[in-house]
């Protein structure tokens, strides 16, 4: 079976592929980066994507190429506007005149449910949605767009609604590899302090690993046109990830708050109600939190 990676050079695209690869799948890459085993395809090209899709024929696709960090969607609501919502368009487009049925995943984000009315309650796929930022609503949209696909052409496609992921190889501008990243500055002597952001927020911290292995089993068991939450069921404020890496730290840095990285508008809480995803998968996390940020601080140990 052969799966096409939007975004296969990415954080979460590299580790589909090995999720795939491990089983029996035959990942197939496309990225606007390139590289190893990767074509090399911008969303945006119309032309070149829908004939790479026709020309390789895939069984499933899972869209995972997109402008994700919400801070840079903020200062680039344009680009971030165009790469996830004509991006998705045109790979959709393509998808469409494969001769054989294709399932399609796309990618969404817990960012899409935005201020709720009852913080204090994981959210199900039945909340309504009220984005609270650039990124956010670009994620709305493409799942508006998929609907109206799913309805006038017979796609199959299922969406997910992704909470907080993390783990080795992530990189900077996400608070977990943030940390890390200071963490080893100080450790190795090149500060004594790094900066934070808001540590009041509350969010579901999943392990990639078990992100990709829901898209994977999403892939073979989910429901056509049903949209899936994916996360841990468990809200964990921001310090409290904070304190646990400064456990697993060699040294006491010294902490700041950075004004510049206090977003306009901010979610308070946004935590997950997985179980349409369990009972329609069986899916179940597997890899304690602790493990997640115990491998991303070795990870950014390898590479400093």
């Amino acid at each position: 079976m052969k799966a096409l990676i939007t975004g296969s050079n990415g954080f979460v695209g590299r580790h589909l592929s090995a999720e795939l690869k491990a089983n029996s799948y035959t990942p197939l890459g496309a990225d606007i980066a390139g590289g190893e085993n990767t074509v090399c395809i911008d969303l945006l090209n119309k032309q070149a994507l829908r004939e790479y899709i026709i020309e390789v024929k895939p069984d499933m696709i899972f869209h995972l190429a997109a402008q994700a960090n919400v801070g840079l969607s903020w200062k680039k609501p344009q680009l971030t506007y165009e790469v996830n919502v004509l991006g998705t368009l045109n790979l959709l487009d393509a998808a469409r005149e494969l001769a054989a049925p294709c399932r399609v995943v796309l990618v969404g984000s817990a960012d899409q449910y935005g201020v709720t009315g009852a913080l204090s309650k994981p959210l199900s796929e039945e909340t309504a949605l009220s984005p609270q930022n650039p990124y956010a609503a670009s994620k709305k949209a493409q799942e508006e767009i998929a609907r109206v696909y799913i309805k006038a052409y017979n796609m199959d496609i299922l969406m997910t609604r992704s909470f907080n992921h993390s783990g080795p190889g992530q990189g900077l501008g996400f608070l977990i590899p943030d940390v890390c990243h200071g963490i080893v500055q100080v450790e190795r002597g090149k500060s004594d302090s790094f900066k934070v952001g808001n540590l009041e927020a509350v969010r579901d911290f999943s392990d990639v690993r078990d992100i990709v292995k829901a898209y994977r089993l999403l892939c073979e068991k989910g429901h056509s046109g049903e949209v899936y939450n994916i996360g841990s069921g468990i809200g964990r404020k921001a310090q409290d990830i904070l304190d646990m890496l400064l456990e697993m730290a060699k040294i006491e840095p010294h902490i700041e708050k950075d004004e510049s990285r206090m977003r306009p508008s901010d979610t308070p809480v946004l935590v997950c109600d997985n179980m349409k995803l369990k009972q329609h998968t069986g899916w179940e996390p597997a890899v304690p939190i602790e493990e997640t940020l115990r491998d991303t601080l070795e990870y950014y140990r390898s590479i400093e």
